[in-house]
């Protein structure tokens, strides 16, 4: 660029030399032309002017000798055609900010490329929230060479990067037994991360669940999160009964975190006051009556409550390694499910998946029949708070397991139907 520019301001130099020497011939003497010709080689004075000019007093003095007979041009146009030119007509301190300026826009352009593939993500499920793994996964564009084909992990996920922005993509998604699935077109932004959240396949045949045989922890906070929405009447909460004939094991954070959730739900807070006020009316435990006593009896029930589901439904079974669910057995005779129900509260199911002696709830009874012993009055303290408390609760699951084997699933929202 700087070559090119010295080359034209040259010649514009030159131009206006030779105008100028023109001129000066012109308005001379008919007599004197030869002495102009003779002069000419002193002529091109403005190629100095470009080149930063020197004073003029630098001049020869034959070039003074034909100014005092006419006038020379003047020398001003000379810079004219250095601010006709391009970037060039800056001063040589501002050049290197200039060239500075554009290196770092190239630099830029170049680096730009990198950052502008976008990226499309999404987690395969059906109608039920059961995950999908192992469903094929097609992303198509507009032209052959951006088809893909890749298979959701054991999780349901999947993931296409590199993608480019401004095209139009589609992702299929197709499993056995279930209604391919297609996206509308999705066009990414520059740098954009787009996970797909409207994936829910449909199952084929008419079919209304499928059993997923992976056990990942991902599918367990999966169940447990579809279990937190079970609810009797569509209010009531039936959190701790499992529809799956094979769920995945609860993890240690899962089980405190359905325990939680159980004894902090509104509705728990209303059942208590309810039995607080059945209490209040029987005049049981041996509080105070009015207001403060009901206070005292609505305190104590919620206690109760709380540590049996903590102690039996989370600390117990983690460190028992045992899961604190109903398993719903929906099948056989009903001699067998009844059965099924009646024991339930004895023998339960290990992480490992074997039958083994409910040690979580019946402990869970009598740790929290214990714990009542340090603030119900003193007249009600002893060993036989303990295991009437204990009987009572024990003998309360019995009564809810029948219930949830024959009477609660058909009224229970979000219960998954039973293959």
């Amino acid at each position: 660029m700087r070559l090119g520019f010295f080359l034209l301001s040259a010649t514009l130099a030159a131009g206006l030399g030779l105008v100028a020497l023109s001129s000066t011939t012109f308005a001379q003497e008919p007599g004197s032309g030869l002495t102009a010709v003779a002069e000419l080689p002193e002529a091109p004075r403005p190629q100095l002017a470009l080149a930063e000019a020197e004073p003029l007093a630098q001049q020869d003095p034959a070039g003074q000798n034909q100014s005092t007979q006419q006038p020379a041009p003047n020398p001003t146009p000379a810079p004219s055609p250095a601010a006709q030119g391009s970037s060039s007509s800056q001063t040589p301190a501002q050049q290197p900010d200039a060239e500075k300026s554009q290196h770092e826009k190239a630099g830029q352009q170049i680096a730009a490329p990198g950052l502008q593939t976008g990226n499309i993500s999404g987690t395969v499920i059906d109608v039920n929230g059961d995950l999908v793994p192992g469903a094929t996964v097609v992303l198509d564009g507009p032209v052959p060479e951006d088809r893909r084909t890749i298979l959701a992990n054991d999780n349901g996920l999947f993931e296409f990067d590199g993608l480019k922005p401004g095209t139009p993509y589609r992702v299929t998604i197709s499993a056995m037994g279930f209604v391919t699935w297609t996206s509308p077109a999705v066009i990414l932004k520059p740098g954009q991360y787009l996970f797909l959240t409207d994936i829910n396949l449909q199952v084929a045949g008419g079919v209304t669940s499928v059993t997923v045989l992976s056990s990942t922890e991902q599918i367990a906070i999966e169940q447990v999160r579809i279990e937190e929405q079970q609810r009797v009447f569509g209010f009531i909460p039936n959190f701790y009964v499992v529809y799956d004939p094979h769920p995945a094991p609860l993890t240690v954070k899962l089980k405190f975190k359905l325990a939680f959730r159980a004894a902090t739900d509104p509705v728990t807070f209303v059942a208590v006051a309810f039995m607080a006020g059945i209490y209040q009316a029987a005049s049981t435990p041996d509080y105070v009556e009015g207001a403060k006593g009901y206070g005292q009896r609505m305190g104590s029930s919620y206690t109760d409550g709380f540590t049996d589901i903590f102690v039996g439904g989370a600390i117990l079974p983690s460190l028992l390694r045992q899961d604190p669910r109903y398993y719903y057995q929906g099948t056989g005779t009903k001699k067998s499910r009844a059965l099924h129900a009646l024991l339930s509260p004895f023998i339960c199911r290990g992480d490992n998946g074997r039958l083994q002696p409910n040690y979580s709830s019946v402990g869970g009874d009598l740790i929290s029949g214990a714990i009542s012993n340090s603030f119900y009055p003193q007249s009600n303290r002893g060993a036989g708070l303990v295991f009437e408390n204990a009987a009572i609760t024990t003998a309360s699951r019995i009564i809810d397991s029948l219930a949830q084997e024959f009477v609660l699933r058909k009224f229970t929202s979000k219960a998954k139907k039973h293959n």
